[in-house]
Order: C-alpha cells, then sequence, then structure tokens
C-alpha cells in the first residue's frame, strides 16, 4: 500500500523511524497501512483526501504534508488541496488552516524543484 501511495518508492519519515524505533514503524506500517488504509469502502484518493482534512484540522502540518503529497501522486489537484485548507477556516480555525497553507506551499515547491518528468515522492 505504501509504495503505492508513494510512486514505489519507499517512505522517508516511516524509514527514519524504523531507525531507531522499529517496532513503532512496523506497527505503523502494519496497521495504519495494512489494515486500515487497505480497507474496502473508500478508494486512496478520497482516503488521503480526508487524511490530509483531518490532519489540516488537527493542526498536524507535518502529517497533513505526507497525505497531501499521497493524494498528489493519486491525481489530487493542488487547487483540490487548496479547497481543503479554505475548508479548515471553519472546522478548525485560522491558524491552523494557515499552518496547513505553509505547509502545502513547501510541498508543491518541493514537487516542482523536483527533475523534470519525475514526481518527487511524499516527504
Amino acid at each position: 500500500m505504501l509504495r503505492e501511495l508513494n510512486n514505489g518508492a519507499p517512505q522517508p519519515v516511516l524509514e527514519r523511524m524504523r531507525q531507531q524505533f522499529p517496532f513503532l514503524a512496523d506497527v505503523t506500517q502494519g496497521y495504519a497501512l495494512g489494515e486500515v488504509w487497505s480497507r474496502p469502502g473508500l478508494d486512496s484518493r478520497t482516503r488521503q483526501l480526508a487524511a490530509v482534512a483531518a490532519f489540516a484540522a488537527m493542526g498536524e502540518p507535518a502529517f497533513m504534508k505526507v497525505h497531501a503529497g499521497y493524494a498528489l501522486n493519486l491525481g489530487t489537484s493542488e487547487e483540490e488541496l487548496k479547497e481543503i485548507v479554505y475548508l479548515t477556516t471553519v472546522t478548525a480555525g485560522f491558524p491552523r488552516a494557515i499552518a496547513a497553507s505553509q505547509a502545502l506551499s513547501e510541498l508543491f515547491a518541493e514537487r516542482r524543484a523536483a527533475p523534470a518528468g519525475r514526481r518527487k515522492p511524499a516527504p
């Protein structure tokens, strides 16, 4: 599931976690990615949009950025992700929406800086 979301690449945050917290990395990968993310009922794109909205509303821009990268990999547009940030002003307030907008701006800039013809995997 993770390689599907991340254009075939390993997930750097998970791999860094694996170096010092192997058990936490294993259970995160097994439960979150194995059991939850692979459930039927929602397609991967919809699931990622829901995760982006939830992490933005929770004030977790780093996690939001990872899932926004997956959403882009699955065909979501930058404009759709921006709409989620706008929605966050209503559900969680301006400070969280502003933090989410900054994380998205970083992600968009990183992806534009990636070599032509190659979409950068999620951070």
